[in-house]
């Protein structure tokens, strides 16, 4: 693991190193592609100002994850017990990923208003699928000779998901959720671009106009932190939980 850290963190200094001498050899101007030591000065000095939006982008994609998980937990677990019902609403979850994001924001901006409800509804709207997906394919891959077992010893349904499915699944779930995580900033930023007063998608809108690109970019950088976080901390729960799969 540490190789492979390490490995990363040389590709990551080899972008930004050539990223900063083609600018500098270029003359390329700032409003168009600042440097990166330029786009990681702004982001710590004008930490103050990106802080309280982080946390607000923060808040919504962490509310949007409860809330996906609040749908796509149960929703997998029906379509699991009733075929039909999966077959019934497959052709609804693949509809809601094909509609494009940036067609549903202005209409959940209309009907939710322009605080915090809509951002955390696209938000959800991105992370449950994947989720949903996932977690049925691992309800489905559970070996027959246990279900067989279970069967035998007269176990129900809600005692063989507790004891067998769900444990079986847990891989797959958690292989969706960082999916999910991955993906979560996308959502609550197209909503905060469509409307907000608050937020690191509001302040990229903000410094767009004024050609300020180098704070779209540090906005942008908060953003990726934030998503590598999530990640991380999926990934440490993962270990945690499910410590017999590793």
């Amino acid at each position: 693991m540490k190789r492979y850290n390490i490995i990363a963190a040389v590709m990551v200094v080899c972008i930004l190193v050539f990223w900063e001498t083609a600018c500098r050899i270029f003359a390329v101007p700032d409003f168009i592609l600042p440097v990166p030591s330029r786009i990681i000065q702004v982001a710590i000095l004008s930490a103050p100002i990106l802080l309280p939006h982080a946390a607000v982008t923060a808040l919504e994609i962490v509310l949007g994850i409860i809330l996906a998980l609040l749908i796509a937990i149960p929703l997998a677990t029906f379509m699991f017990m009733h075929r039909s019902l999966e077959r019934a609403l497959s052709p609804f979850l693949v509809a809601s990923q094909a509609i494009p994001v940036f067609a549903l924001a202005p209409l959940l901006v209309i009907w939710l208003g322009y605080g915090i409800a809509s951002k955390v509804l696209m938000a959800a709207i991105i992370i449950f699928f994947p989720i949903t997906v996932s977690l049925l394919e691992g309800y489905k891959n559970c070996g027959h000779d246990y279900i067989r077992l279970f069967v035998l010893m007269g176990s129900d349904f809600r005692k063989t998901w507790r004891l067998l499915y769900w444990p079986w699944a847990l891989p797959f779930f958690f292989a969706g959720l960082k999916v999910g995580v991955a993906v979560a900033t996308i959502g609550a930023v197209i909503g905060e671009w469509v409307g907000a007063q608050r937020g690191l998608g509001y302040i990229m809108i903000q410094a767009n106009a004024r050609l300020a690109v180098d704070m779209v970019f540090a906005a942008i950088l908060w953003l990726s932190a934030m998503g590598l976080g999530m990640w991380a901390g999926v990934g440490y729960l993962e270990r945690r939980v499910i410590d017999w799969h590793q």
